[in-house]
């Protein structure tokens, strides 16, 4: 069995090649990217990978059997992007795909949620088998809160008291990994997240506690909340769709209690604790 995995040079795609060259030979393993040259360090065979170039798709994936379809990293155009994935992996006759979504794709209410559903569906229409990875958020979301929150005295936010089920992105790499190398998964949607949830207000004590000084929790309205990220330079379509999921937070969009995440990888999710010390540097 061949795996291939898209985006293989981002953050999460580093992370699960990593842990295959761990369990697999490295021969087996494809890394695609837009830029190959930037896969030099990964260990593996690189191929030509560009979303918005078609005709480098289905070449890329001659001999493959499984595709990590890793979401595209551009918001509003991931539809078209992960449709031609979707047909040059059906032109390759690719065994299966696992696709990196995102928790209760099928039902949230956040934004983010629109491109992974339209994904979700053409996955499903294409007849390729599949597994649906529904990732919650990230704990490396928080590191510019974080180093804000250092920055400032004070750490800003709009999710009120909504618990937030945060996981490592290594964890997620691990269940890539799990769902990749196991059996049984095919058709599956795994909603995955992090142990337990936590307030934003949680986090602002435990950076508090790690550096040693009171660094409180600061609740806005959202308006409020897109005003400071976009003073701060964030850009302001971006500031108000991050204050947006904040709200959606609020409302319970980012929790969700039961831990399929660390019974696909057999062991706890990384703590709120672990993940502030990683941030902290």
């Amino acid at each position: 069995m061949t795996i291939a995995i898209t985006g293989a040079t981002g953050q999460l795609g580093r992370i699960v090649i990593e842990k295959l060259r761990r369990r697999l030979p490295a021969d087996r393993i494809v890394a695609l990217a837009r830029s190959p040259e930037r896969a030099a360090d990964l260990g593996v065979a690189a191929r030509t990978f560009d979303y918005d170039r078609p005709e480098t798709l289905a070449p890329a994936l001659a001999g493959i059997d499984t595709l990590l379809l890793i979401s595209s990293s551009e918001v509003g155009r991931r539809v078209p992007q992960h449709e031609a994935v979707i047909a040059a992996a059906k032109q390759a006759g690719i065994g299966g795909i696992v696709y990196t979504s995102l928790l209760r794709a099928d039902t949230t209410p956040m934004s983010l949620g629109t491109e992974h559903r339209a994904t979700e569906r053409a996955i499903a229409a294409s007849g390729i088998p599949y597994t649906l990875l529904r990732n919650g958020w990230y704990l490396e979301n928080y590191a510019a809160s974080v180093q804000g929150a250092l920055a400032h005295g004070v750490l800003i936010g709009a999710a009120g008291t909504g618990r937030i089920a945060a996981a490592s992105r290594a964890d997620y790499a691990d269940a890539a990994t799990a769902v990749l190398l196991g059996a049984d998964h095919d058709g599956k949607a795994y909603e995955l997240a992090g142990d337990t949830g936590f307030t934003l207000a949680d986090l602002a004590a435990e950076i508090s506690r790690q550096a040693g000084r009171d660094i409180p929790y600061r609740n806005l309205a959202a308006s409020d909340y897109a005003a400071a990220l976009a003073g701060a330079g964030v850009p302001a379509s971006f500031a108000e769709a991050l204050a947006g999921w904040d709200v959606d937070a609020s409302n319970g969009a980012l929790f969700d209690g039961g831990r399929q995440l660390s019974k696909l990888i057999g062991h706890p999710t990384t703590s709120l604790s672990d993940g502030v010390k990683a941030l902290l540097g």
